[in-house]
């Protein structure tokens, strides 16, 4: 069977579910430590966050780009995560949901988040067929995932660069052995419903 060019999939258990970001040492070593994001934390931007372990490899070159060297697991609840599905637009104008131009730039001025998809990747980080999903949290949504949705924050740096080289020695079935178990999200109706994932 083939993968649907949209699913949400994701590290989950019934009552919390995974996403990954990564920072500079000076917010994600204190947000690991202490298991919450730090007053240094900018509460009144946008922040985005992944699902995909192997798409946050792809945006941070395994936890080595500049600012993005501290890779974080950021464990949060269930209901916080389809609060922001609800609640979210996309990122990108689509006929088959909007009205028209105007209406979805009204509700992307106004949606405490947005939602974005982009081709999900491969051990050696190469696009594949389908789509991976980023949610971006501004206002409301971001100081709710900060301060009210967050369980847990763990440093996964040495898990990214454990996958990383056992994927440059070529050891591609010891490299799949230690990626987190992303399976289907199954608050999918959450997404159809607001619009955000095709039915």
């Amino acid at each position: 069977m083939s993968e649907p060019k949209h699913r949400i999939r994701a590290l989950h258990t019934g009552s919390t579910l995974t996403v990954y970001q990564a920072y500079p040492p000076e917010i994600g070593i204190p947000a690991a430590r202490d298991g919450r994001f730090p007053a240094a934390w900018k509460r009144d931007r946008m922040t985005w966050i992944k699902p995909s372990f192997l798409w946050m490899m792809y945006r941070s070159g395994w936890g080595t780009k500049e600012g993005q060297t501290t890779v974080l697991a950021v464990e949060i609840s269930r209901p916080g995560f389809d609060w922001a599905l609800r609640n979210a637009c996309l990122s990108h104008y689509a006929p088959s949901v909007h009205a028209d131009r105007a209406s979805w730039k009204r509700e992307l001025r106004q949606a405490p988040a947005r939602v974005q998809w982009d081709p999900e990747r491969d051990l050696h980080l190469n696009p594949l067929p389908f789509r991976s999903l980023q949610l971006g949290l501004t206002g409301e949504a971001a100081r709710r995932y900060a301060d009210e949705w967050t369980v847990s924050v763990r440093d996964v740096t040495p898990l990214a660069h454990r996958v990383h080289a056992a994927v440059r020695e070529g050891d591609m079935d010891a490299a799949a052995a230690l990626l987190p178990e992303e399976t289907e999200y199954p608050a999918v109706a959450v997404a159809v419903a607001a619009g955000v994932l095709p039915a």
